[in-house]
């Protein structure tokens, strides 16, 4: 059936508007982090919006008022995880991974590599990306929670405290050394 009525047409239009300027609205009062870079979390949360903003779209089943109270419920879910993981180490360490260590002063880490799934080539073009074209110039790279590499070029100086929480960085080396 190509068309059913004017009428479910109509209310597709009208919520779907509506609906938008919900989803922005909540959007807005819960702060750039519910947007911020994926994480798996990110993800999930990110994918249940889209599903519920379809439903309210698209259903005739489910009301705006429900679908309003569904997009803001799971916004205020991911503020709270947000406002919890950066108060607590522990709840931070069960929603998000850890950056990993995938490249150290010249010398790939294989094992790390192996358990995240990235490949040589794959540093290789993060270091391209950054304008790099020597794997000697560069002191590490790092798999972020986000999936994105840091390419971080050889140091002068001896602290390496932003590698601080990398794992795969032998004890010692990472902060303040």
């Amino acid at each position: 059936m190509i068309l059913e009525s004017a009428q479910i047409l109509g209310r597709t239009l009208v919520t779907g508007i509506l609906a938008y300027f919900v989803i922005v609205l909540v959007l807005r009062v819960t702060g750039k982090r519910t947007l911020s870079k994926w994480n798996a979390f990110d993800f999930i949360v990110t994918v249940a919006l889209g599903s519920a903003l379809a439903n309210v779209i698209l259903s005739p089943d489910v009301s705006l008022a429900e679908g309003a109270l569904a997009l803001s419920l799971l916004c205020f879910l991911q503020l709270l995880v947000t406002w919890i993981s950066v108060r607590s180490d522990r709840f931070q360490n069960l929603i998000k991974s850890t950056p990993a260590l995938l490249l150290y002063e010249g010398a790939f880490q294989h094992q790390t590599m192996l358990r995240e799934r990235v490949t040589q080539a794959e540093i290789r073009s993060a270091l391209r990306s950054q304008g790099i074209c020597a794997i000697e110039e560069v002191a590490a790279v790092i798999l972020e929670t986000d999936g994105t590499f840091s390419v971080i070029p050889r140091w002068a100086g001896e602290s390496r405290s932003a590698l601080a929480d990398v794992a795969g960085l032998a004890a010692g080396e990472g902060a303040g050394r």
